[in-house]
Formats: structure tokens, sequence, C-alpha cells
């Protein structure tokens, strides 16, 4: 068992460099762009003095709001040799997240790009902090933001209030090398140097903070278990502003001298033309990724041979998607990982060598160094083998906490160091976790515990069935009711009577849907979550059960 690493990111990057000084770092094909690791180095050191130059003191949270552009993986760095708090956003965030996170965060400065698809994120900002139009970069006093004081651009184009990337860069030359050492020096691998907000399916984001133990060690296991080393070139077409990409993805390379070999913004014929063209050795995805490259028109024109390990994650895998991904790319070593944010964000992985039906019936075994146990939700007693219960894992990978939300920490961690995952799952004799739903999806009926996952899993049988989502609603006599919501295919007609007649005497009477609401689309978080709970929110005004809500709450 390897030993846990008490390292700072900065020294890290150090390390590697020094080891590998000549080897490509990165290489952005989209911007002809490549940098060795001396040259990565070199210009995060840059970027870090830039960072003092504005006078960001260690712990001080800056927000990153962009692509996966090679400023975001350059800042990343720049800003854990410094002590900046890397607080990354999700790049589908509109106005009123994006206020919510800066102001909840506290954020001092926000680097962005200029737009991502249809929207201006520069129109956003204005909006939020008009008086960027008058003042001077570096000297913003905004009524809403009060913490915000620098924007910085990344962009050819000057700005009113901003700074460019640039003139980060030009700055570099105000500060002495050695105080960028002193700095340097002075960090703690214990310290916050990454903060990720949570998609909020249960109501308001939280900032998760991760240390630099945290993440450096999640990254050194999860590449482990890729068998990921510095030979290998790694396509990362994951979202640098989930732990997906800036952890799993770019860390575990800093972390191994592999290359990283990053996507700007995922389009499968882009992966697999760069796949190809820089022979990439590793690929990540969620599941939708890898079926959209597998169904592209030009798939077969690509040369794949390359390929050997990767990673899907994100959500359940399919068992045909595995298969393809061996098969037909060539991935035989992929393996699926399973965590969450506040857990760095790798709790269980499968190896290399798993068996196939392994890597797709489960979410793997622990990692070395982490605990894993499931326990019943009601009593917290360890459940046997095979029982289902909540999972919990208690290691180096739990999170430092939720910035500024004590309550909300102490009911994830509790006094024994466990973080309680909120998902529940089963685990066999061997350690292998499956993952079976959510808790706070659970739904009481009268007594009867019902796991939503097992009625959207039978209601997905029905030939007329898109997609659903069951949740809970409320009811005066049995507490809680079940509701469907259902997404028809496309050219079917599906009454509530069909319905209820296909779940009779298939499944049990009190799992079969008291309501069903037949819906277009789902409200969703801005990383493509489905909001359960403002499901709920809505059947009670469509069901008028206002009354019974009030009830059950009081």
């Amino acid at each position: 068992m390897a030993k846990l690493r008490s390292i700072t990111i900065g020294d890290l990057l150090d390390e590697t460099a020094a080891l590998y000084p000549e080897k490509e770092a990165v290489v952005y094909v989209e911007r002809n762009l490549r940098y060795t690791y001396a040259q990565f180095q070199h210009l995060c050191n840059q970027a870090a003095k830039g960072f003092l130059s504005l006078g960001i003191q260690k712990g001080e949270n800056v927000a990153v709001w962009g692509t996966n552009v090679p400023e975001w993986v350059t800042a990343q760095f720049a800003l854990a040799k410094m002590g900046g708090v890397l607080v990354t956003v999700n790049t589908s965030y509109r106005v009123h997240e994006l206020e919510y996170l800066l102001r909840q965060s506290e954020s001092t400065t926000l680097i962005l790009i200029e737009s991502y698809r249809d929207a201006s994120y520069l129109e956003m900002i204005r909006e939020i902090c008009p008086e960027l139009n008058e003042c001077k970069p570096g000297q913003l006093q905004a009524k809403r933001l009060p913490h915000l004081k620098n924007v910085i651009l990344i962009g050819e184009e000057r700005q009113p209030g901003m700074f460019l990337w640039s003139d980060l860069l030009e700055r570099a030359a105000a500060v002495s090398e050695e105080e960028r050492i002193l700095r340097q020096a002075s960090l703690d691998p214990d310290d916050v140097i990454n903060m990720q907000y949570t998609s909020g399916t249960t109501g308001f984001p939280k900032g998760v903070m991760l240390s630099h133990i945290n993440i450096v060690n999640n990254a050194i296991k999860v590449a482990d278990c890729i068998r990921l080393g510095p030979e290998d070139r790694l396509c990362i077409p994951v979202p640098f502003f989930h732990c997906f990409g800036c952890v799993m993805g770019t860390l575990a390379c800093v972390a191994t001298g592999a290359t990283m070999v990053p996507v700007i913004t995922f389009d499968a014929g882009k992966v697999l033309s760069i796949v190809a063209a820089e022979r990439c050795t590793g690929l990540y995805g969620v599941p939708t990724m890898f079926i959209a490259e597998l169904n592209h028109p030009d798939f077969d024109k690509y040369d794949l041979r390359s390929l050997r390990t990767g990673i899907m994650a994100g959500s359940n895998c399919p068992i045909e998607v595995m298969k393809a991904v061996v098969e037909r790319m060539g991935i035989r070593e992929i393996t699926i990982a399973y965590g969450q944010t506040e857990s760095s964000p790798v709790i269980t992985q499968t190896r290399t060598d798993d068996s196939l039906e392994r890597r797709v019936s489960t979410v793997g075994r622990a990692h070395d160094d982490v605990e894993v146990k499931v326990i019943d939700p009601v009593t917290g007693d360890m459940v046997p083998p095979g029982v289902q219960g909540e999972l919990c894992t208690r290691g180096y990978l739990v999170m430092k906490g939720y910035y500024n939300m004590p309550d909300a920490t102490a009911k994830a961690i509790d006094s024994e160091g466990w973080l309680h995952t909120g998902d529940l799952a089963t685990m066999d004799e061997e350690g292998y976790v499956r993952i079976t739903g959510r808790l706070k999806d659970m739904i009481i009926r009268g007594g009867e515990n019902i796991y939503p996952r097992e009625i959207e899993e039978f209601l997905y049988s029905h030939p007329k069935i898109l997609d659903v989502q069951v949740v809970g609603v409320p009811d005066v006599k049995y507490g809680e009711q079940v509701l469907a919501c259902i997404k028809v295919k496309p050219g079917e007609t599906l009454t509530e009577e069909e319905v209820k007649a296909y779940c009779a005497g298939r499944i049990a009477h009190f799992k079969i849907p008291h309501y069903i609401q037949f819906v277009s689309d789902y409200p969703m978080t801005a990383s493509g979550k489905i909001q359960k709970y403002k499901l709920r929110e809505q059947a009670i005004r469509v069901f008028g059960l206002e009354d019974a809500d009030n009830i059950e709450t009081a």
C-alpha cells in the first residue's frame, strides 16, 4: 500500500518538472500549443507572480469561469503555487447562479472567458457588477458583490474595468522570484486549495473545500487504478470545473508525468480526431460522451489503436456501451469510478484486471487508504454483505467541510469522521460496491420504504416510456405517496390508466404510482442533474397537496 503523500500541488508540479523537463506536459491540438513540463512550470510560476502582484493572499478565493482553455489549467497550478483557492464555476451558470456563487464564496477575483455557446459571460458579469464600466482594473467596488475586486478576462479585446490574462503575465515582472518561492514554501499541504460547488439537487449549492492532501492523493490513486504513467497521453474532454477534469484529469497527469491532451469543449468528432492525431493512450468521459463517439458517422475512419485505458464515470454505465468501448474503441483497461465532490472525488474504482461483468455491474472497490461501510439509515448499524444501506466513507479523501456552512458540514460528516454520501448501496464479501439509489429520494409510505430507482427501472421497461422520474409527495393518510413524472416516446400516447394497469400484479401495490404526471422535460441543475425536489414542489401545486405538506412538516 503506497504511503499517503503530504505535498502541495505546487511542489508536486516542481517535482515532476525536475523528473521530466523535456516531456510534453500539455498539448492543445485546437490551439497548436505544446508545453514541455519545464515550459509549463515556468508559465505557472509567471502566472503565480501575476496573482501575487494583485495582492492575492494565501487562502483568498479566486473563481475561474471558462471551458477547458489553456489558461484554465495554468490558473489551476499557478494558484496552487501561491495559495489562492481555485473556485470552479460551472460553464452553464447564468446570472442568478453566478451571483450566488461569487457572493457565497466571497471570491475576490474572477477569471472568465468572453462567452460560451449562446451565453455572453461579459454581459452577465456586467449585469451583476455595472460598476465595472466606471472603475479601473483591480479597483472594483461592487454593491452586489462587496468582496470582488479583480476581474481578469481570457481574451484579446480590452474591456472596461477588467485586466486581460496577458496583463497578469506582464505584471509578473513586478514580483521577485524570491517572493514567489517564499509564498510557495509557506503553504501547508493541509490548506484548502480547491473549492467546488455541489450541483444543488437538494437546494442551494454548497462550496466543498478540498485540500492539497485531499486531491493530490486522490489523483495518485485514480492514476494507479488505470496504470497511468509518464509514457501515457490522456485525452480530457470532461469539464475542468468538475473533479473529473481537474483532479482525475490534469492533476493525475502532473502526479505521474503523463501528458494532458485537453479538449476545449466536448464534440465527439473532435475527440476522435485528437485521440488519433496525438496517439492518446487514455480517454475519459461520461457514458453519453462515449455513446456519441461510438455513434459518430466517421467513427471507422479514425485510428484509435493507441487507446489502452480510461475512466467512465458520472452516471450508470449500460453494459452494451461498456462492451463497445472495449471492443470497438479498444479501451481494454477502461475502469468505472464512483464518488462525489465531497470525497475529492473518487471513493471506489474498478481495476484494469477486473472482469467486464464486474466493471459494468459494480463501481469497484475502495481505493487504498479509504474506509467504506454500508449502514442501516435508521439505526446507523453496519449491514451484512448484499444488504442495501447508506454508503459512508472515511479517510484522507473526506472534504474539510462546506464553506461557511457549519450546520451542513455537521450533517454530512459525523463525529467519527465518516462522510455520509446519501447514496444507497450494497457491498459484496469482496468489497465490490453497487449503487442502488439516493437516500434522500427514499419514499416512506405508511411505514413502507420505497426506493424510486426500483420503480423507475421497472417503468423503463414500458415500450412507450422514454424517461421517468419517481418522487414522493405528501399525503395526509400515508405520510407520502408515489408520483411518477413520465416522458412519453415521440409519436406515442399514454394514459394514466395504462401505466397503472402495466404495474398491477407486477410490482407491489404500494409501489404503484398514486399520481402520474406526463411531462416534456425535467427541472435540471446547471450540470445536468435532475432536481427531484422541484418535481415534488410542482406536484404539490398541481395536485393541491399543500395541506398534506403542512401536516408532514409541522
